[in-house]
Parts: structure tokens; sequence; C-alpha cells
């Protein structure tokens, strides 16, 4: 008995050094489980930490965040979420990165990014700004942002975003959609059924929003449509089903409550989005555009097309648009400009140094940036842009402190340049001077 307590006290303490915070900090232990429970119904103000084991600016973070929660115990809720184990709740909520520090205030969600310094005095002073802003909005009449959080748990929705699925419009309805699918299969007299039937209708909503109905979620009554459920294999209730276009139908993994629902939904989700669309930088809108949508803009200078000729200006974009694929649940945005076009975007990125093709990427929130030292291929790309997601790669400002003014340009026609035509000079009816020059020739 000694011996097997022994072991467990061993696996008890691998367990409690895999996440950085336990529970004996005042940081609150947050997962898919509890996170809609303790932070959407919630009427406090919170502070979450999404986080990697592994990264070093979250172990250098976690001293003072324990602080900050120490502090601010009874007034401000400060949580810690392990993206390592619960990926799918930082996907939620748009984490590309690690510490990612999200403010769950009056409206629960729409989080705002948080902005402050690391210190422990820094976060403080935030979460108490944070917390008069909500008090204030209150006395002003705002009402808290709990709301959505608490109806959805009880079954707020519209039960008309579950699509009724039958024998008839099955094969039409989801096999046939590009669309993925979520598909109970249910009994009328099935207790856990109706146990499930308010968090899926309040998913449903959700998703629908969330992913502009691309992932949906339907119904199948297999009492009544028992073919179906004979060619699906139903044999237990409810049973859910995932049906991806060209793909045999998995089951369902993961819990039954709203929020479980809707954290697989998006991980579904971010699996079937294309890539986000490479764009030539024309004018001030799409820069500026791209880079306040994405919490990075990833920004490639290629060589003068009469430097390379439309092959090998091609062969450059062509590895960013394999790059944006690979990364696509990232959701960056992705941009090039030809050298010499963006002439102040080159100096404020001290591009141009180790000369094109070049690569930056920009948080425009911070206006910070970071630069591609490797090689401009696949290989080089991702190490860069690895380096940058766990928070090693070197960064600086960019210059000015705002992004710089951009030129409007004409879009490449995808053809070879050609070199600009020079004016004939015609010398035919100039006079020279017989004496000018004998003494030299």
């Amino acid at each position: 008995m000694r011996a097997l307590l022994g072991v467990l006290a061993c696996s008890l303490t691998v367990l409690s050094v895999h996440g950085l915070y336990s529970a004996s900090d005042d940081v609150i232990e947050l997962n898919t489980s509890n996170f809609n429970r303790e932070v959407l119904q919630s009427d406090s103000l919170w502070l979450i930490e999404f986080y990697a084991p592994w990264c070093g600016h979250c172990k250098n973070l976690a001293p003072e965040w324990k602080k900050a929660a120490t502090a601010l115990k009874g007034i401000v809720k400060v949580g810690a979420v392990d993206s390592d184990q619960h990926n799918s709740l930082g996907g939620q909520y748009g984490v590309r990165g690690f510490p990612t520090i999200k403010v769950f205030g009056a409206n629960k969600q729409k989080p705002e990014e948080y902005q402050g310094g690391r210190s422990s005095q820094a976060i403080v002073d935030a979460a108490l700004n944070s917390l008069r802003a909500l008090v204030k909005d209150r006395l002003g009449g705002k009402t808290g942002g709990s709301d959505h959080g608490r109806q959805s748990e009880g079954g707020a929705g519209n039960k008309k975003d579950v699509v009724e699925l039958t024998d008839d419009n099955f094969d039409r309805t989801v096999l046939d959609s590009d669309d993925v699918w979520l598909v109970e299969f249910f009994a009328p007299w099935c207790g856990h059924c109706k146990n499930l039937e308010p968090e899926w209708t309040a998913a449903a909503t959700e998703v629908k929003e969330q992913t502009k109905g691309k992932v949906k979620l339907g119904a199948v009554d297999a009492t009544v449509h028992q073919g179906l459920a004979s060619r699906y294999g139903i044999r237990g209730f409810p049973t859910i089903k995932v049906f991806r276009k060209g793909e045999e139908p998995e089951d369902f993994q993961g819990g039954r409550t709203r929020s479980d629902i809707v954290a697989r939904a998006m991980d579904l989700y971010s699996d079937n989005i294309p890539a986000p669309e490479l764009q030539e930088i024309l004018n001030e809108d799409v820069l500026k555009k791209t880079c306040d949508d994405y919490q990075l803009c990833i920004i490639s200078v290629v060589p003068h097309i009469l430097d390379t000729g439309a092959s090998g200006r091609n062969g450059y974009l062509e590895v960013m648009k394999k790059m944006a694929e690979k990364n696509k649940k990232k959701m960056w945005g992705w941009l090039w400009a030809e050298a010499g076009a963006q002439m102040e975007l080159e100096a404020s990125l001290g591009i141009g140094g180790f000369g094109y093709p070049a690569m930056a990427a920009i948080n425009a929130r911070k206006m910070k940036f970071a630069l591609l030292r490797g090689s401009f291929s696949e290989t080089g790309i991702h190490e860069f842009l690895r380096e940058l997601s766990v928070g090693r790669g070197s960064t600086a400002t960019v210059g000015g402190g705002a992004l710089p003014k951009i030129n409007t340009v004409e879009p490449w026609d995808g053809k070879d340049g050609e070199l600009p035509v020079e004016d004939d000079i015609d010398l035919s009816d100039v006079d020279f001077d017989d004496d000018v020059g004998k003494d030299e020739l």
C-alpha cells in the first residue's frame, strides 16, 4: 500500500508540473469543461492568460500572474488556460501565440485584447481600470455581458438553427453540402436527448454566427427515420456524427455542453477554411484592412519584375501561398509588394539591407515587427514563423510608430517586365563643326 501511494505521489508530482499553475495558486485553472460555467456565465470581470507550458515568455510571466491573482483576489478573477491541453478554447477566441491575455468584461462573447505590461503591478493597474469602466457602464444603464452565456446554458438559441433532417432531405442537405455538419440522432423518449436539446440549440445558434454558416448542426429523429439510423449504425441515443463532404462520417468526440459543442465545431471550422488570399499591396486600404483584421500580417517584398521575370516572381509567390495554406488556422494576413514600389514601407521595416526577396511579420496592434533572417523558402519561413509563435523571435518597433504612407500602384499583370522605351534621337539635322575635336582625333 505504501509503495502504491508512493507511485501515486510521483504521478501527481509529474502532472502538477506539466502546467504552470496549481491548486495552491490564486490563479483559477480553466478548461473546456468549466469555462462556460466559470467565465461566460459570470458577472465578474476576468483576466485570462492563454499559455503553453513550454513557452519561455509564459514561464517568465507565471510568477507575476500569480502575484496579480493574489492581489486581485475577491475583486477581479484571474484565470489561465493551458492551450496545449485545451487548444480549442484558444482557437475559439483567436489565440495565435503565447502568452495571450484576454479581458472578459461586460460582453463575455467579445473579450478585449490585453495591451498592458507584464509585471504584476501593470496587470493589477489594467484590471482595476477595466473594472472602473465596467462599473461606469453599469451606472450608465448598460447591463453586464453574462446574459448570453447564462441563457445559452439554460437553452437560449433559435430552434430554427438546428436543421431538421429526414430520410428525404439528408443526402441533399448534408452529404452534397460543402459545409461541415454535426448531426444528432435522437429519440423523443430518451432522457439524455432531452437534456442535450437546449445545449444543442444554443450551440447551433452560436456556431452559425461564429462560422457564418459554414458549420451546421442538425438533428434526426431516429425513431421516425429508421433508414438513416440503420445506415449509420446508430445503436444508442443521443449519437452525434460529424459529416464532411467526401469523407466517411466520424463519431463526435467531446462533451455535451454548449461550450464543448461550440469548441469542437470551431476546430472543424478551422480545419475546413480556405487559406487566406495572398494580396498585392495596391493601396493604403489593402494594407490597413489586412493588418487591422489579423493578429499578424506577413509581408513579402519580391525583386523587381525585370530582375526575375514572371517565372521567378511566381516562384516566390507560390512559396507564400503554400505557407499561407500551412498556417491557415492561425488566420494571418498575407501581402506582397514589388521592391521599390512601397519605399516608405520598406524603410519603416528595415527591409532592403538583406536584399530581396524579404519578409516581415507585423503586429499592427502593438506596432511591432520581425524580419526574416533565414532563407526565403518553405523551410526558412516555417522556422521564422514558428519562432515568432513561441515568443522567441527578435522584434522591433515599426519606424515612426505607425503604418507608413502607401502608394497607389497598378496590379501586376502577370507578365514579364519590359524595359522602358527610350526616345530615338534624330541627329540628321544637327550641324557639326568639322574643326571641333580634330586635335583630339
